[in-house]
């Protein structure tokens, strides 16, 4: 079910980590250094996969590495987006992929998020799944579309400042092949063809997602193998947490998934905050320990009647 397993999610990019509590990234390194010995303890067949980085800059990558962090890692994930965000243009992929490999020490890198939204015009998101699909493809290992629904409006974008951020803020909602509404934009029917050759979905689920069951069909109907979403630390303190995160992951076990473990629960973090970095980097690490244990549990760990 579990194939592998990041460690935060854009975790240089201030609307997912605060700059202010960590400006140097050192709480960072040693949280995904803490995380990755857990992960590893509980199966040691899991990818361990260094929190997707948006902007794509190989200097942070550089800092990480200082602190002995890609010692850790089994991959290196990138995001972008840009035809929406990036201020680089699409033509450009290749190019931020080598500046990444030329730091990786010879880790492979994955694009775990990479999109083009409807927010101008829909024909924009078909040339953007189409070209995207001949950039990347074979050119990576893993290549996730982000996403397959767009984010209601209703439910808000996960960042910092919000509507203050202008059209940036807004573009958030449109970034799926799928509209709120549940009808099909036409870049989905090209997703298809990509997907058969090996292009995968990242789509996040909230907690008590109305849509996961139908996001199942439209996936298995698209041919999708290889799935990212995420487990938030945060959300394992609602009510029924467990009961929602298995019911999740149930759901997804006939894909190869990549999980994505982040967001600090208020009352652990140096700040009450989703995106500060956490008092006690071990209560993370715990954290991603128990959920490996429970949906990826390793052969060795398991009853010998249920591992044959």
């Amino acid at each position: 079910m579990i194939a592998a397993a990041m460690i935060w999610n854009e975790p240089n990019n201030k609307s997912h980590w605060d700059p202010e509590v960590d400006p140097d990234w050192s709480k960072y390194g040693e949280l995904v250094k803490a995380a990755s010995g857990a992960i590893n303890r509980a199966n040691p067949n899991v990818l361990r996969v260094l929190g997707g980085i948006s902007p794509i800059d190989p200097h942070f990558i550089r800092r990480l590495d200082g602190y002995g962090v890609l010692d850790h890692l089994d991959v290196i994930a990138v995001h972008g987006f840009p035809l929406d965000w990036n201020l680089w243009q699409i033509g450009e992929w290749p190019t931020r992929i080598a500046e990444i490999e030329a730091v990786a020490q010879g880790l492979p890198i994955w694009v775990t998020e990479v999109g083009v939204g409807s927010f101008g015009a829909e024909e924009v998101q078909v040339f953007g799944v189409d070209r995207t699909a001949a950039l990347l493809l074979g050119l990576v290992p893993r290549v996730f579309w982000y996403s397959l629904y767009d984010l209601p409006q209703a439910w808000g974008a996960t960042t910092r400042h919000k509507e203050a951020e202008g059209s940036s803020y807004y573009r958030h909602f449109y970034m799926g092949l799928i509209r709120e509404d549940g009808t099909p934009k036409p870049a989905l029917a090209h997703f298809e063809k990509h997907a058969a050759a090996g292009m995968g979905i990242m789509q996040w689920f909230h907690y008590h997602d109305p849509r996961l069951d139908d996001a199942v069909v439209h996936l298995k109907r698209l041919g999708v193998r290889h799935l990212r979403t995420g487990l938030s630390w945060a959300d394992s303190f609602r009510p029924d947490a467990l009961g929602w995160f298995d019911r999740q992951m149930e759901a997804l076990a006939d894909f190869e998934v990549t999980v994505t473990f982040c967001f600090t629960p208020e009352h652990l973090g140096i700040e009450p905050h989703h995106t500060s970095a956490p008092r006690d980097p071990q209560a993370f690490a715990d954290f991603c320990q128990q959920m490996i244990e429970r949906y990826a549990p390793s052969r060795a760990a398991m009853p010998a009647q249920a591992a044959e």
